[in-house]
């Protein structure tokens, strides 16, 4: 009973933490953070990823806000050009942007910069396209769309 217990408690409160468990989910926690700063501040925001402290940095000109990445070997976080361009290279069978831009931004209109998010973590590549308008993620089109 105490063993049961000890792992429901343990469960209920992984899943209630405000911790999120990926790279992914961090950064969906960074855009949501810098797009309400921006709209509550009525200033622009900016959002990078320092490589070394592995963390999202929010700049809102006066306070810089880290949030930390989940540790994971070998991961790169990239933010892109919103269209892709001649600055790809296919590394391991994997077609991989290597021109990027130092930092997005976020307005007070609720909108933000054109841009694409790439994660790498051993040589896969996953790159996200985030609206301008919405700042949510494009969703690819499927096989039946016209």
């Amino acid at each position: 009973m105490g063993l049961l217990a000890a792992v429901l408690v343990t469960g209920s409160v992984n899943l209630l933490s405000d911790k999120p468990a990926t790279p992914e989910a961090t950064f969906w926690k960074a855009v949501q953070q810098s797009r309400a700063t921006a709209l509550t501040a009525e200033h622009d925001v900016r959002l990078s990823y320092e490589a070394k402290e592995q963390a999202f940095v929010l700049n809102d000109g006066v306070t810089p806000l880290s949030l930390p990445v989940p540790p994971m070997r070998e991961l790169t976080v990239d933010f892109l050009a919103a269209q892709a361009g001649q600055s790809s290279v296919l590394i391991g069978g994997e077609l991989v942007d290597t021109k990027t831009v130092p930092a997005v931004t976020f307005y007070p209109d609720g909108t933000c910069s054109a841009f694409r998010v790439q994660f790498r973590s051993g040589g896969a590549a996953r790159v996200l396209v985030i609206d301008p308008w919405t700042c949510a993620q494009v969703l690819p089109r499927g096989d039946n769309t016209p």
